[in-house]
């Protein structure tokens, strides 16, 4: 069974960096968050780090207003600086101060970096390769790249798609240190009404953690799971994600099912897809059929492809499917075998593009 082919585009670039790169400190979520704002807004593509500094610490003033843990280490002066910011005991300009000092001191760095190695494909760079200098020391900023602006100041979706996928994962990284709870423990559950994930704390009190959509759509490249046709993640949209069940929710135990057998746990993470509407409940959408073998087979790479990521996702499918690969390809045979004995119907889409995952 073939896994994942990730496409060298730059939304791959981006969504590796944010996905895939390392999480010591939630800083690399600011400063895409940041990025993203800047390509929109500015004419120049040397960026001052007086300039950058505002947005940057902003964006974690924010989120530590509602979670105080943005770093695995025990303090960090700068985050001091966001809290007392947010205290109203130092001012906007000792803010921006502060960050140009201390707030950029390992991010800029290591924005590139993914699985140890720094990706060829950069949207900002912090050497002039020639000129051989530092474009901090030399030009107290950095230099965007042609790949940031073409990413977000051409396609407005993609700028408003991406920085939800970002603030989705930011939110779930975050939630696992404000929790206290060993990544290997924490688990992800799924609100049908509301379409957000959610956990529990340790008084097993229900937190919200993000919007299924926003964190689903990294791996699925804003293309329906069934059909490959274009999504959104925008809520007025004409082509809005849906969140689907792949096993269709109707399996979903209720007062005449649960002491009779073992019902498949349609809300768990490794059953969620998003969806086009046709596909979900169009005029020959799935509704409560079983998705065909070759639709299993794609369930499994793209569950495989969330366990490659070192996310908070990541445990909560090896929580739900297993701990080892064999272990999980037989869940979902069983997940298979048990929907297909009791809604007898398989489905597959009547059109389909070329195949992106």
């Amino acid at each position: 069974m073939n896994f994942v082919n990730v496409e060298p585009t730059l939304e791959n670039y981006w969504r590796a960096i944010i996905l895939f790169g390392k999480n010591t400190a939630s800083y690399k979520f600011a400063l895409a968050k940041s990025l993203i704002d800047i390509s929109l807004d500015s004419q120049s593509d040397l960026i001052p780090l007086e300039d950058l500094a505002l947005p940057y610490a902003m964006h974690l003033c924010e989120h530590l207003k509602h979670s105080p843990k943005q770093i695995t280490a025990n303090s960090s002066l700068f985050l001091e600086a966001c809290t007392n910011f947010n205290k109203g005991k130092i001012s906007e300009s000792d803010l921006v101060d502060m960050t140009v000092q201390k707030g950029f001191n390992h991010v800029l760095n290591r924005f590139h970096i993914v699985n140890t190695k720094a990706m060829h494909e950069k949207f900002y760079d912090v050497i002039n390769e020639d000129f051989f200098i530092d474009e901090r020391k030399h030009k107290k900023g950095i230099r965007l790249t042609e790949n940031l602006f073409r990413l977000f100041y051409l396609y407005d979706y993609t700028a408003d798609t991406l920085n939800q996928e970002t603030e989705s994962r930011w939110n779930l990284v975050e939630k696992a240190w404000e929790l206290k709870l060993n990544k290997n423990l924490i688990a992800v559950e799924f609100d049908q009404e509301t379409k957000q994930l959610f956990t529990h704390d340790t008084t097993h009190r229900r937190i919200s953690i993000t919007s299924s959509r926003s964190a689903l759509n990294g791996y699925q490249k804003s293309k329906c799971f069934y059909c490959f046709q274009e999504i959104n993640l925008t809520v007025a949209h004409d082509m809005l994600a849906e969140v689907d069940h792949f096993f269709p929710h109707v399996l979903k135990p209720d007062v005449t099912t649960a002491g009779c057998c073992r019902p498949v746990n349609v809300d768990g993470v490794w059953n969620l897809v998003l969806a086009c509407q046709n596909c979900n409940r169009g005029e020959n959408g799935k509704f409560a059929q079983v998705p065909t073998i070759s639709l299993l087979e794609r369930l499994h790479t793209r569950n495989e492809y969330l366990i490659c990521s070192d996310h908070p996702l990541k445990e909560t499918l090896m929580i739900q499917t297993g701990k080892k690969p064999d272990e999980r390809k037989k869940f979902l045979q069983k997940s298979y075998n048990f929907s297909k004995e009791r809604l007898i119907f398989d489905w597959q889409p009547k059109y389909q593009v070329s195949n992106i995952f």
